[in-house]
């Protein structure tokens, strides 16, 4: 059966599907010594090369899935123009493959991560359709009130459109601060912090606590990283309505 060149990559742990676009833009695809059309289709007997790397398109690996403590002051890219430190620096070499974000987390945002060597997987695990909850420990500089809750219950427009997050379990003003939960179904850029800006309100701390199914675990220190069990990466699968790329011990 055919499939598209992107997703059999990407479900080899590749990269991304965009990534993947990008490089078939670019002309960093070859199929069979040609350069890849977008959208181009293959059979899996194909010679494929990626940036000049062959790819086994036969490679069965096991999906593996890392839960990460980010702290702050880390970026979720490869490389920085300014030096900084990226979260790709504390996690273990691959054999073949490559560890893919499942979104991202700012500068300043702390807590749960997860990176995963299917890219496919990534991709659906970031995608609105999913509906998978992000949920958020928030610190915001000012008060939150009732109808603030509402009308970000109800949705606010931004400059990329509306977006809505569920506000819970409000604590009581500590001086110039409250903290509470946001429930969010989408992982758009600095979305949480540029709703509660809607408000009037400045986030001060913003700490990712729950993606889907999984919550960062207490114990897990910033930096720290975990590897999730087949099982856990099986009902990652099923959150999103796939089924493993590759072969999974259960």
């Amino acid at each position: 059966m055919s499939q598209r060149i992107q997703k059999r990559l990407a479900h080899l742990g590749i990269a991304s599907r965009r990534q993947i676009e990008s490089w078939i833009a670019s002309g960093d695809v070859l199929v069979d010594g040609e350069r890849c059309l977008p959208g181009q289709r293959i059979q899996g007997h194909e010679s494929i090369s990626v940036c000049g790397t062959p790819v086994d398109l036969q490679a069965r690996v096991p999906t593996r899935v890392l839960l990460y403590h980010k702290p702050i002051g880390e970026i979720v890219t490869r490389s920085d123009t300014r030096q900084r430190t990226t979260v790709f620096e504390r996690l273990p070499a691959l054999d073949s493959g490559r560890w893919v974000a499942v979104g991202r987390l700012d500068l300043n945002t702390t807590g749960l991560l997860l990176l995963t060597t299917d890219g496919a997987l990534a991709h659906a695990l970031m995608h609105p359709g999913s509906g998978l909850e992000r949920e958020y420990r928030v610190r915001v500089h000012g008060t939150i009130t009732r109808e603030m809750i509402s009308r970000l219950q109800s949705g606010v427009r931004l400059e990329d459109g509306v977006a809505c997050m569920a506000v819970r379990d409000v604590q009581a003003s500590a001086g110039a601060n409250t903290w509470c939960r946001a429930v969010l179904t989408e992982g758009r850029n600095r979305v949480v912090r540029r709703l509660w800006e809607s408000q009037g309100l400045e986030v001060s701390r913003l700490i990712r606590v729950r993606f889907g199914p999984l919550q960062l675990p207490d114990t897990l220190q910033p930096g720290a990283q975990l590897e999730l069990s087949p099982a856990q990466v099986g009902q990652l699968y099923r959150a999103t309505g796939q089924s493993p790329s590759h072969a999974q011990d259960q």
